[in-house]
């Protein structure tokens, strides 16, 4: 099937009847003026070599070549292909603890600080993905719904402190069954529960709550972040203190960390000042890539160039030719007998 996509343009070509009937009229008045010099052939006989075809040629060259850019414009399409774009993403929910125990500065610039850079960079090297923010502490609250609009995650994300919740705790429970009911019906994606906490003052039914995601085809990936050896909680006035006075040290539970990982088919990565978390938590959510859509559609092929090549070829060759014979062409004669 022959069409051109870019019809519109084929209007140009009444332009070429109108340059035909300028020439012919601008050649009448050329005539007319030289007949008040003599004869037509005598004049031209003046004129050393001058050929009147070669005048001719270059103006139809001219008109050819216009033709041709006017319908290389217009796309001429012939013919049709099937394209198949396939691609891939998952749907990850962050889930991050924003108790007390996360402005620790064990991991710098704090424990909260680094969580909130390891998850925009993870965020930042999404493409087809969905992500979803969960904040919690004692309770667990929804922060983001699950969305493909990845600069809205990375302000919500920016936003987060520890004033967000005010009951403190570490209710990993809540936040992996909330997190767990957050996704969306989609099965062919794969689904990642990204929990980022020091494991704290948790409290019971994680592992259940690990275990129900994962019987949902949902990973659950836990984050520990901090040192073990503990670390003070910074405060406006100084460190965090008890009920008797004594500095608050808080320090990561691991324990329970890689127990959560486990019940939830995923995988405990320890956060610390490296790097290294980020790559490992990468490479697990690059597991998880499936094909979630494989869009075919139909598009035809483009013929544009051979006309293209043909408005270069009436260019090159009206260029070329002279409006009098070139002595350097003479022996050829391809205008005269």
């Amino acid at each position: 099937m022959f069409r051109f996509a870019n019809p519109e343009y084929l209007y140009a070509l009444l332009l070429i009847p109108a340059f035909i009937v300028v020439w012919l009229l601008t050649l009448f008045a050329y005539r007319k003026r030289m007949k008040r010099f003599g004869e037509r052939k005598l004049v031209h006989g003046l004129v050393e070599e001058y050929s009147r075809k070669r005048y001719i040629t270059k103006f139809a060259l001219m008109t050819s070549a216009l033709a041709m850019i006017v319908l290389m414009m217009a796309r001429p399409q012939f013919g049709m292909q099937t394209t198949k774009d396939t691609k891939k993403g998952i749907e990850a929910i962050f889930v991050v603890d924003v108790s007390n125990s996360m402005l620790a500065r064990d991991v710098q610039p704090s424990r909260l600080e680094k969580a909130k850079i390891l998850a925009t960079t993870i965020i930042d090297r999404m493409q087809n993905d969905k992500v979803g923010l969960i904040v919690f502490a004692g309770e667990a609250y929804p922060q983001l719904p699950i969305t493909n609009d990845l600069v809205s995650a990375r302000m919500f994300l920016d936003a987060i402190t520890t004033d967000m919740v005010s009951i403190q705790g570490t209710n990993l429970a809540a936040a992996i069954s909330l997190a767990n009911n957050s996704f969306t019906a989609n099965k062919r994606v794969g689904k990642a529960i990204v929990v980022i906490t020091d494991g704290e003052n948790h409290e019971e039914n994680a592992l259940e709550a690990a275990k129900e995601a994962a019987d949902d085809n949902r990973n659950v990936y836990v984050l520990g972040i901090g040192s073990t050896e503990g670390s003070p909680i910074p405060q406006g006035d100084g460190p965090m203190t008890d009920n008797n006075g004594q500095v608050v040290v808080t320090a990561l539970n691991e324990e329970i960390c890689k127990q959560v990982a486990k019940e939830g088919n995923g995988k405990y990565i320890h956060v610390d000042n490296s790097n290294n978390a980020l790559q490992q938590l990468q490479n697990e959510i690059d597991k998880l890539q499936h094909d979630t859509a494989i869009t075919a559609y139909d598009t035809y092929n483009e013929q544009f160039i051979a006309f293209a090549i043909l408005a270069l070829f009436f260019i090159v060759a009206e260029f070329l030719i002279f409006e009098t014979k070139n002595p350097f062409y003479r022996k050829f004669r391809l205008f005269t007998k």
